[in-house]
C-alpha cells in the first residue's frame, strides 16, 4: 500500500498535524513556544535523572519516549525496524554532545526555532539564519564527500530495542514517581502537559514523523543540495499552523524583547545554531528525526542521543547553557569549540573516505 505521508500532500499533513499537536502542548501546560523542543526535552530528562543540578530544567519528558515509542511501533507494523549502527560511533557521540552545547546557547531546537518564530519570537530569526548557514557549511562538505562511513545491519535485533526500553524504563520511573527522580518546582521545567497528553502527543508525533520522514534539518539541507523542496514544505506547514493557532490563540507576541525563555544576544544565538545546524547535517538529521531513526532501530541515532544528554548535563554543570539574562559563562568558548570539532570531523571525515 503506498504512504501517503510520502507525497507532497502527505508531508503537508504531518506537517500540520506536528504543528497542532505542538500548540495543544502548550495550551495544556508547556512552556510557551515549547510544544515541542527536543533539546530542552532532553535536557529536562538530564535534568529529572539528575546529570546536572539546574533545579528549574528537571523533568521527564513523556513527549521523547512516546516519539519514539510511537516510531517503533509504527516502524514494526510496517516492516521498517531494521537494527543497524556502527557508523563512527565515538564521532557521533559527541556530534550529539556539541549539538546540545549549540543548541542551549541558542535556548532550543530547530523544531523550537521554528514555534519561536510562530510565537512571535524575532530572535528565532537570527537562529534560523545561523541554522541554515551551518547546514550550508555542512552541505559543503557532503558534496566533497564527507561520510561518517556505512552502518551495517546489526546481527541482533536486540540492540535496536535498547535505547526505546531505556526511555521506557524512565516513562516507568515517572509514572511511578520514583522518589530518586528529581522535578522542578518553578521553571520550564515545572511547566508541562498531563502525563497522558503529554505521551500521546509524542506518540502522535512519532508515528507522523516516521512516515512522513520530517526533518528541520533536512528540509534545509535537500534544498541546498538537490533543490528538493518536499520536506521543507511540512516544515511551512508544522510553522504556519502553529502561527495561525497562536494568532487566533492570542499568544502571538511579535518582538525582541521579553520572550519566554529567550535572549536577545544576536551574536550566540547566531553561533549557537551554526554550532548546531551543522552538527545535526553530519549526524544526518535533526534531533527529532534523531529520535525517530532510534525508534526504527538505529543505535548511531541512540549513540547520537546519548550525546545530547550528556551534553546538556556538562552544558548545566559548568555555566554552557545560556539563560534568559543572556549567554552562560563558558557558553563562548564551549560554541567556538563545538564549530572547531565539527569542521575537524567534516574535513577529516572527508578527506579519510576519499
Amino acid at each position: 500500500m503506498k504512504n501517503i505521508f510520502a507525497t507532497k500532500w502527505g508531508i503537508i499533513l504531518a506537517g500540520t498535524a506536528i504543528g497542532i499537536i505542538a500548540i495543544a502542548l502548550q495550551f495544556w501546560g508547556n512552556p510557551p513556544n515549547m510544544g515541542f523542543c527536543m533539546a530542552c526535552f532532553l535536557r529536562d530528562i538530564a535534568g529529572g535523572l539528575k546529570l546536572h543540578t539546574a533545579a528549574p530544567v528537571q523533568y521527564i519528558r513523556p513527549e521523547i519516549t512516546g516519539i519514539i515509542l510511537g516510531a517503533m511501533i509504527i516502524a514494526l507494523a510496517k516492516g521498517e525496524f531494521k537494527p543497524r549502527g556502527g557508523s563512527s560511533p565515538v564521532i557521533r557521540f559527541f556530534l550529539g554532545f556539541f549539538a546540545m552545547i549549540g543548541a542551549l546557547v541558542f535556548l532550543g531546537c530547530p523544531w523550537r526555532a521554528y514555534l519561536r518564530l510562530a510565537g512571535g519570537d524575532f530572535n528565532a530569526i537570527t537562529g534560523l539564519a545561523g541554522l541554515a548557514t551551518g547546514i550550508y557549511v555542512g552541505t559543503l562538505l557532503i558534496k566533497k564527500g564527507f561520510n561518517l562511513g556505512r552502518a551495517r545491519a546489526s546481527q541482533s535485533r536486540f540492540s535496536g530495542y535498547i535505547i526505546p526500553a531505556f526511555m521506557g524504563i524512565i516513562l516507568l520511573m515517572l509514572v511511578f514517581h520514583f522518589s530518586k527522580l528529581a522535578f522542578s518546582t518553578k521553571g520550564p521545567g515545572a511547566m508541562h502537559a498531563p502525563l497522558i497528553i503529554s505521551l500521546t502527543g509524542g506518540l502522535l508525533v512519532g508515528y507522523f514523523a516516521q512516515r512522513s520522514r520530517f526533518c528541520t534539518i533536512g528540509a534545509i539541507r535537500d534544498i541546498f543540495i538537490i533543490r528538493n523542496y518536499h520536506l521543507f514544505l511540512g516544515v511551512a506547514a508544522f510553522t504556519l499552523i502553529a502561527f495561525g493557532l497562536n494568532l487566533v490563540m492570542g499568544n502571538f507576541h511579535p518582538g525582541f524583547e521579553n520572550q519566554p525563555i529567550a535572549h536577545t544576544d544576536h551574536l550566540w544565538n547566531f553561533l549557537g545554531m551554526v554550532l548546531a545546524g551543522l552538527a545535526f547535517v553530519l549526524a544526518g538529521g535533526c534531533p527529532g528525526r534523531q529520535i525517530i531513526l532510534a525508534g526504527e532501530g538505529n543505535t548511531d541515532s541512540g549513540i547520537f542521543i546519548l550525546g545530547m544528554l550528556l551534553g546538556a548535563a556538562v552544558a548545566h554543570n559548568f555555566g554552557l547553557a545560556s539563560s534568559p539574562k543572556g549567554i552562560g559563562e563558558f557558553g563562548a568558548i564551549a560554541t567556538l569549540t563545538g564549530i572547531g570539532y565539527t569542521l575537524l570531523v567534516g574535513f577529516v571525515m572527508t578527506k579519510r573516505m576519499k
